[in-house]
């Protein structure tokens, strides 16, 4: 079946996020008179959502005494992120380019992260981004995050599009997973985060090399009698 749509991951697949992410992480970690930890050390951790990363690097430093409430501190670092997206991340190579090069010639869009709505939505904001997709679903927007199967079929049933006719392109063997549980391709750019593991070991179905690549990969295999757009979405 021809595809007509792809859904992306977005910190490793779309925009370079590490450097603001362990920022706002070593901002958190300063509330709580702690030292900071090496931006490294912080980015392998990055793939199931800001808060679980943050519950992550905690809990690997083991910090004993009196620490705030969870939710405490997860506003904490809510704050430091909101201050720190953008200013530290860079869009991957040919980003705006492939996205746009996709949209007119009709290939559905979908950004598919497991970072929180909110987070997410002002990341793509920040650099443009936003107006390429026609659905944004973070972490937080459905009962489960990837890599559930259902996450993806949510994505292919609420834009009326067979799962035949889909990928999900990512960075890690979270998106090849979520895509494979789903029933849709599973794409992969090889210079993303991964926990610092070659993507090639998740097996994904395709590799490429860029976000060019990908664009011309789709529209190799999407319909022919599509016809160009330049549909903006909010």
């Amino acid at each position: 079946m021809a595809l007509t749509l792809l859904s992306f991951d977005l910190d490793g697949t779309l925009v370079d996020t590490a450097s603001e992410i362990a920022e706002a992480v070593n901002r958190t970690l300063a509330d709580l008179g702690q030292p900071r930890r090496p931006a490294e050390e912080i980015t392998v951790l990055i793939g199931r959502g800001s808060h679980a990363l943050m519950r992550a690097v905690l809990a690997r430093l083991a910090l004993s005494g009196p620490l705030p409430p969870e939710d405490e501190l997860l506003a904490r670092f809510d704050a430091h992120y909101a201050d720190t997206t953008g200013a530290f991340s860079t869009p991957y190579a040919g980003a705006q380019e492939a996205l746009l090069r996709l949209r007119r010639h009709a290939v559905r869009l979908a950004c598919v992260t497991n970072k929180e709505l909110a987070h997410a939505r002002r990341l793509l904001q920040a650099h443009d981004l936003h107006r390429h997709f026609e659905l944004v679903i973070g972490g937080d927007s459905l009962p489960q995050p990837k890599p559930h199967a259902s996450v993806l079929r949510y994505v292919a049933d609420t834009l009326g599009v067979a799962r035949e006719a889909m990928a999900h392109v990512g960075d890690s063997a979270v998106d090849v997973m979520a895509a494979r549980n789903a029933g849709v391709r599973a794409w992969v750019v090889p210079y993303g985060y991964n926990a610092g593991r070659p993507i090639a070991e998740a097996q994904p179905d395709l590799i490429l090399p860029d976000l060019a690549a990908v664009a011309q990969a789709a529209l190799s295999l999407a319909p022919r009698r599509l016809p160009p757009t330049t549909r903006t979405f909010a």
